[in-house]
């Protein structure tokens, strides 16, 4: 436990404070422990649980109830939902199947919803057909298609409610985020900024699916709805408006790319909502130059907090002005009270592609804490306190070298040193948990040209595991850690052979869970990350180990089925080293360990230890 002069730890409890216009749903059953109603388990996104029936002592006692198979054999991402109707509601990966799932029965089929989706969205799924996962409230489901159609389900019957068109899959656009119920709005991102397309966030109507706001990532400022008078930037007005057109060369910043294809959290206290962009258009940085000169290219790679009544930006800030690495920036944003240099902070704190943690004022944006949690990191040296920007290593920035020069050895990979993976915040301790991968890259610019519906990348990379330090896993290429988001510093970390790309959870009982790409789902000391439990399931595990309480059993799910960007190379049969944008080349080894898959595991306890 953190000293409490130093850290106020905000409880679960206290969500029901000035609440009122949040969605009334979706909060009751947040404050229910026994459920998990939001793939995030919170709005604050903190993936713990108040439940403390599977503990440090006899966790080593848990055992697969039953298991189900999907029927899809790509990457599942994701992880069930439970409302507190004796359902699990769990979803797949294109093309999208929505199965209810009796508790009581080993997972007997209640019923099943498969959408019909035109097949040549395939194509332009950058990293894998996944999918984060449903969205639940007042009796309805809410899943965001690959194609870009967002539905509602009836949640009793699987009856399809509506549909809305989100996006248009011909110009490169697709599906992958869950999406957030938010007062009467269903809110939505889109991905594809491997192909040119331009990044949007968007509110839809819950009961009948009419669009009610989109703000861009990029563009002028009546389309990414900032006023530049009001909006802060490092806690201060920006004051210069259209820097989404300013920052870009003529024309760019229409296929600018700054998808938000993440997570979106929201303080109901404070009625904002926080999400991050992606990855600017090109990924050859010499063709985003203003005048032949680096420019900030903005919004992509940056955290917004939006209104969610109308969209408009309250304060924006992004972390890798002129991207040079493919760093997105959609990494989720944990909303945790803090108490740091003596004073009470909202803050928000992202374990980052970049390898840094950050933390920030969440009602003003200003940086707080920018501190590296992957040692190896070395595209940027710090950041800067004053500017909130990155101090950036011309041995490793890609415009400084040129293009069609191969940078080698940047640390981390385009994957980021954290991918979007959910990490957990346990109040109990006030660190944050995380998977995360410790791999390096080349990376080669190279001109490319726009052509609507097609890939829009611009740069060759491969991929290799990052170097070793004293006493670590010799060619390892991920850990799973505990962070000090205060300190900027890690506590304590475990070794893994593969990235570790599934989503933590933490628990009332004093654990930590998560999976790896073997198929392991594993639960340590939430102090000390002694393992004390694992099990093999068939695939490897991308998803989200979600925890919920049904007759008095504390059960543990969580999907496998290996893909995703790290899992690219099974899941689509690839086998060309700079395939999958260089992450066959890093994963060359995984079969090795696993197959395809797509398999949801429930486990508790036995009776007798209940």
């Amino acid at each position: 436990m953190l000293p409490e002069t130093r850290l106020a730890i905000a409880t679960i409890g206290l969500l029901a404070i000035s609440m009122a216009q949040a969605n009334e749903n979706q909060l009751e059953l947040q404050q229910n422990p026994d459920l998990w109603a939001t793939q995030l388990g919170n709005y604050q996104g903190h993936r713990y649980s108040e439940l403390d029936q599977i503990t440090r002592e006899n966790v080593g006692q848990l055992q697969p109830q039953w298991q189900f198979s999907t029927g899809v054999l790509r990457g599942h991402e994701g992880g069930p939902l439970y409302v507190g109707d004796g359902r699990l509601y769990i979803h797949t990966p294109f093309p999208n199947k929505v199965f209810a799932l009796d508790l009581e029965d080993e997972g007997r089929i209640i019923w099943s919803y498969e959408p019909d989706q035109d097949f040549r969205v395939i194509p332009v799924m950058c990293c894998d057909t996944v999918n984060r996962g449903l969205a639940y409230s007042d009796g309805k489901l809410f899943l965001g298609q690959a194609d870009n159609t967002l539905i509602a389900l009836d949640a009793e019957t699987g009856e399809l409610l509506w549909d809305a068109s989100n996006g248009d899959h011909t110009i490169g656009e697709s599906n992958t985020m869950s999406p957030l119920v938010v007062h009467d709005k269903v809110i939505m991102g889109i991905s594809g900024g491997e192909f040119g397309i331009r990044g949007h966030m968007t509110a839809y109507n819950v009961e009948t699916g009419e669009r009610e706001w989109r703000g861009y990532s990029n563009g002028p400022d009546d389309d990414v709805l900032i006023d530049p008078e009001t909006t802060l930037m490092m806690g201060e007005p920006i004051g210069e408006s259209d820097l989404g057109l300013t920052t870009w060369p003529e024309g760019e910043w229409e296929r600018g790319g700054g998808a938000p294809w993440g997570w979106i959290t929201y303080d109901p206290e404070l009625d904002l909502i926080y999400y991050g962009t992606g990855n600017p258009g090109t990924w050859n940085p010499e063709q985003r130059t203003v005048d032949g000169e680096p420019a900030d290219n903005k919004w992509a790679i940056t955290v917004f907090a939006r209104d969610p009544n109308n969209g408009e930006v309250k304060w924006v800030y992004q972390k890798v002005p002129f991207d040079e690495w493919d760093y997105d920036g959609v990494n989720e944003n944990q909303l945790i009270d803090i108490e740091i240099d003596g004073e009470q902070r909202k803050g928000l704190a992202i374990i980052d592609r970049t390898g840094f943690g950050f933390l920030l004022d969440r009602e003003t944006g200003e940086l707080l804490v920018a501190e590296k949690y992957a040692p190896e990191t070395n595209w940027a040296s710090h950041y800067d306190m004053e500017t909130g920007r990155p101090v950036v290593n011309d041995e490793f920035s890609t415009f400084a070298q040129g293009v069609d020069v191969n940078t080698t050895d940047i640390c981390p990979t385009a994957m980021g040193a954290k991918n979007m993976q959910p990490s957990s915040y346990s109040p109990d301790t006030g660190l944050i948990y995380a998977g995360i991968n410790r791999i390096c890259m080349n990376y080669e610019p190279f001109e490319t040209n726009y052509v609507a519906g097609q890939p829009y990348v611009g740069a060759t990379l491969t991929m290799m595991p990052a170097p070793v330090e004293e006493g670590g896993m010799e060619g390892r290429m991920g850990s799973f850690i505990a962070w000090d988001p205060v300190k900027g510093e890690v506590v304590w970390e475990v070794d893994e052979r593969f990235a570790v790309w599934s989503g933590a959870l933490t628990t009332a009982g004093n654990l930590a869970f998560y999976g790896t790409l073997e198929g392991h789902i594993k639960a340590v000391d939430i102090e000390t990350g002694e393992e004390l439990w694992r099990f093999k399931t068939p695939s490897g595990i991308i998803g989200n180990i979600n925890t919920f309480r049904h007759n008095g059993k504390q059960y543990i799910g969580v999907l496998s089925g290996v893909g995703g960007w790290a899992g690219i190379g099974l899941a689509a049969g690839l086998e060309n080293p700079e395939e999958g944008l260089g992450a066959v080349s890093a994963f060359s080894g995984l079969d090795e360990y696993t197959k395809l898959g797509g398999i949801l595991t429930v486990f508790a306890l036995p009776d007798s230890d209940t």
